[in-house]
């Protein structure tokens, strides 16, 4: 199973910015941003938008699709069991 859920790193070097950068631009240490970057642990959701707006893009672009997060799943309604 992939576990990378973020695209930091890809954008980062498609936007040719670095690390240390986005760290200044958000008040973050440079091992904090290493660690979203290697998809160690994850930014929250109002930081994924900061970062978006910083790169000039629609925080979409930084997430992986959910197929390759978490593999073919088959989603039933609430009363049905969810097989993943």
């Amino acid at each position: 199973m992939d576990k990378d859920m973020n695209r930091l790193k890809v954008v980062l070097a498609e936007k040719k910015r670095t690390n240390r950068w986005l760290a200044e631009q958000l008040g973050k240490d440079q091992a904090t941003i290493s660690k979203w970057c290697t998809n160690t642990s994850q930014p929250g959701l109002e930081t994924l938008y900061q970062i978006a707006k910083l790169l000039g893009i629609e925080v979409q672009e930084l997430l992986q699709p959910v197929e390759k997060v978490l593999g073919k799943a088959s989603l039933k309604t609430h009363n049905e069991k969810v097989e993943i």
